[in-house]
């Protein structure tokens, strides 16, 4: 196909025109859920500035808008990693069996609120929140409860933990160590994205200054020792959970990333040394084609970035690897079946949008953590889409399309702008202080939700095509017997470790933590497997660090 632009926009004109003499266009607003305004149809005209060799090229080739593949899904298919953890260590590992068993090929541990924040859950801030939203880990024989059975050198694992990533890695790695495993045969990601917290979710514990010198040693260390781990998983999935647009969370996203970069080759390392094992999370929300372009949008601004910004050499240190999540924050209370179909679709783009791993949330769960019925049928909501809808037979299906690359330019674009917003601000941890980011992320929240109440924007079961009828579904039982196994567990690591051997390695690890020329995961290590706690690490933490306290941004 070859048309001019100019010819293409004439047409496009004569069309308009005729459209509006018929008069059968509805009403609008036709928007994205980002509010972006779409136009009726796109053509040559809306992509005559880009360049197909600059801008698009082939997959597995720079700036690989269309991915970091060439043969997409049909050399690889994405991994299906579930994020589960719930309750006890004793619960959530038979979850990981069975999630394992039912073709789930990578694990993704999800922690509870104490664990989040660095307390041990015989602490009075823990009370009542024990495994609510993710599995409760205070010890190595916690760790090793909940991995037991579990062939750590042969599966991925995932680790949604930041304030006390480090900790919570150096539980992990001594397990392995004690069962044999050599820490350099361990594969996986620890999520360790600190900014994002001060950013959209609030569980920081430090000031961003001292959490950045953390994240650093973790970088440092899998460098150094680690050949296979992802040490940061730089995540956009709370910043847009949080109520961001898209691209603000492409943006807010990949500024977070080029500030990891920055703190490591400040360390000294190299970055093609480091840089090839940087990966991303990202949200997919309702969207299709918007959330296709940001992730196609993501690729191209991080190889653009990398090459050319910090001048990697290494052609692995430009590809973006992303896991993504569907956006548990369009799921509804109201009709909660629905929720398969949203994230179906959610899936969908993610896929097309040539997502390395994903993970499907399941349709309970608005209501609860998921039923063991809804998380399987949120594995096989992937396998059908793998199976039998034919998506992963070509790479990127819907690359040339005038719509998804006007979309994908835009986006880029407007990463560059926050970019630039940023720097004159004095870079990302002084935005964070000015509240920048909290400011646009609340300004488009409201927005949204404007939208909703003025009835701008439908919500399937919320404000239109409602019922009113009791849910049906299931919901999660605990077993109530788990907290008093888990504090008993607790008492007796504490009660039977050997107590000269536990405070020399909390002591030289104070040392090492007040010695900014010193890499803390050693001797982290060192006193984890010593069975110091989650809990009196972060503690120890807090009185050489401080606690970080929020400004108020009106």
């Amino acid at each position: 196909m070859n048309i001019d632009p100019k010819h293409a926009k004439e047409l496009r004109d004569a069309h308009d025109g005729a459209v509006r003499d018929e008069g059968t266009e509805l009403a609008g607003p036709f928007m994205t859920v980002s509010s972006r305004q779409i136009e009726r149809l796109y053509d040559a005209s809306d992509v005559a500035d880009l360049d197909y060799e600059r801008d698009l090229g082939l997959p597995g080739s720079y700036p690989y808008t269309r991915g970091i593949h060439r043969t997409g899904y049909r050399g690889k298919p994405w991994t299906i990693r579930m994020f589960s953890g719930f309750g006890s260590v004793e619960e959530t590992n038979a979850r990981y069996k069975d999630l394992l068993a039912s073709g789930n090929n990578g694990l993704s541990i999800a922690f509870d609120m104490p664990t989040l924040m660095g307390y041990d859950h015989d602490e009075p801030w823990a009370e009542g929140e024990f495994g609510s939203c993710g599995v409760a880990v205070d010890s190595i024989d916690d760790m090793e409860i909940l991995l037991a059975d579990i062939p750590l050198e042969k599966v991925t694992t995932s680790m949604t933990i930041n304030g006390p990533a480090p900790v919570v890695w150096a539980l992990f790695i001594a397990v392995a160590e004690n069962r044999g495993i050599h820490r350099s045969e361990l594969a996986g990601t620890l999520q360790n994205d600190i900014l994002k917290e001060y950013i959209a979710q609030n569980e920081f514990i430090y000031a961003p200054e001292e959490s950045l010198r953390l994240v650093t040693d973790t970088i440092e260390f899998a460098t150094n020792e680690m050949p296979r781990w992802n040490p940061v998983s730089v995540s956009g999935y709370h910043i847009r959970e949080a109520g961001s647009t898209a691209s603000q969370e492409l943006a807010f996203t990949l500024a977070n990333g080029m500030e990891y970069v920055r703190r490591a080759m400040a360390r000294g390392l190299d970055v093609d040394s480091f840089a090839p094992r940087i990966s991303f999370f990202f949200n997919s929300h309702n969207d299709f084609f918007e959330e296709i372009a940001k992730f196609r949008a993501a690729r191209r601004t991080w190889a653009r970035l990398m090459r050319e910004e910090f001048g990697a050499k290494n052609p692995r240190s430009w590809l973006m690897r992303f896991h993504t999540q569907t956006a548990g924050v369009s799921l509804t209370a109201q009709q909660p079946e629905v929720n398969l179909v949203r994230v179906a679709i959610q899936a969908l783009a993610a896929v097309l949008g040539g997502t390395q791993s994903l993970h499907t949330d399941a349709m309970d769960e608005a209501l609860a953590l998921p039923s063991d019925k809804a998380a399987k049928l949120a594995v096989r909501t992937q396998q059908v889409i793998l199976h039998e809808s034919g998506v992963a037979n070509t790479v990127d299906p819907l690359g040339g399309s005038y719509f998804l690359e006007r979309l994908t330019a835009d986006m880029e674009a407007e990463a560059f702008e926050h970019f630039r917003r940023i720097e004159e601000l004095g870079g990302v941890v002084r935005a964070i202080e000015t509240g920048y980011f909290q400011k646009e992320i609340a300004d488009a929240s409201a927005r949204h939700q404007h939208e909703i109440e003025t009835r701008d924007r439908i919500v399937v079961g919320v404000n239109e095509y409602i019922e009113e009828y009791p849910s049906e579904i299931p919901i999660l039982e605990m077993d109530p017997e788990g907290e008093k196994r888990h504090l008993a567990r607790l008492a007796a690591t504490k009660a039977n470790r050997d107590e000269d051997a536990w405070r020399a390695a909390m002591e030289r690890l104070e040392t090492a933590s007040r010695d900014p020329n010193e890499n803390t995961m050693p001797f982290i290590i060192e006193a984890v497997k010593a069975k110091a706690t989650v809990g009196e690490i972060s503690n120890m933490w807090r009185r050489v660090f401080g606690e970080y306290r929020e400004q108020v941004v009106v």
